[in-house]
């Protein structure tokens, strides 16, 4: 087969249903949902899913399973024998996707990105947008896959934890953004993690994550690019936040869309954040 390359961190169902036999690619389905939904993304993939994809687990398998935070980014060790046993490679070209359309996969891109893998994107519009598309589904019991090699090399520049954002906080090259609705931003709804305070980090700013998406769909480039021009510089340092390090990755990747380069999550975000008493919290109108 010839070789592929993927056109940028979004890629289209046409663009992966052209491509979907390839030897190079591997499909990902790292549907999560929030607790209180009722639903379980790796029992809805057995039951339906793009052809030939395999769960990505990273609220359960491909975790850090020494905190008590959830679904915290694991090591380089772990990371790399739970990648190989999904059948991938370093060479693999891997697409992700969620049953929501684009909520969960985005957080499996940025694992991807910060463990040195960028052959890496999402499905635009995830599985409702392949499925409005007329492509197939299988709904047959899910193939075993032979075990893959890959290796991950860790990218610390993708990565901010709790100390890193109260410096940027402080300095005039960097911005935070919080994904967060604008309601548990100001602090008008309580959070809804036992312990952890409503409100906001001094200097955030507020950038609720569905406002980069129209119907499932990550807005256009363009569109996206004047969504973050007004909060930060193309030089700016951009550290993204949310609840618990999964919608913080969708600002991550429409900032990467719009050409912003300086880009990490803070993986533990506001359930660390406002869980700690040391950590200062403002209440304001977003």
């Amino acid at each position: 087969m010839n070789q592929i390359e993927l056109p940028s961190s979004l890629v289209s169902p046409e663009w992966l249903s052209k491509h979907l036999t390839h030897q190079d690619v591997v499909v990902l389905d790292a549907s999560w949902h929030m607790p209180a939904s009722g639903r379980n993304g790796a029992e809805e993939w057995q039951q339906q899913r793009i052809p030939g994809s395999r769960f990505f687990d990273f609220d359960g398998r491909i975790k850090d399973q020494h905190t008590s935070l959830p679904h915290m980014l694991p090591d380089e060790k772990l990371f790399s024998k739970e990648v190989s046993a999904l059948g991938i490679s370093n060479h693999h070209i891997v697409v992700i996707y969620d049953s929501l359309g684009l909520f969960a996969a985005p957080r499996a891109w940025w694992m991807f990105r910060a463990m040195g893998h960028h052959k890496v994107a999402v499905l635009n519009g995830g599985l409702p947008a392949w499925q409005q598309a007329g492509l197939p589904l299988e709904k047959t019991a899910p193939a075993a896959v032979p075990p893959g090699q890959f290796s991950a090399r860790l990218q610390p520049g993708w990565i901010a934890d709790a100390d890193i954002v109260a410096r940027a906080l402080q300095q005039n090259n960097s911005r935070v953004l919080d994904a967060r609705s604008r309601e548990r931003f100001s602090g008008t709804a309580a959070d809804p993690r036992p312990g952890v305070r409503a409100g906001h980090m001094p200097g955030a700013l507020c950038l609720p994550f569905n406002e980069l998406l129209q119907d499932g769909r990550m807005l256009p480039e363009q569109e996206l690019a004047a969504i973050f021009a007004p909060l930060l510089t193309p030089e700016q340092t951009l550290i993204c936040t949310c609840g618990s390090g999964v919608t913080a990755a969708i600002l991550a990747l429409g900032a990467e869309l719009a050409g912003h380069k300086n880009i990490a999550v803070y993986d533990g975000s506001w359930t660390e954040w406002g869980g700690s008493a040391d950590r200062p919290v403002e209440k304001d109108v977003c």
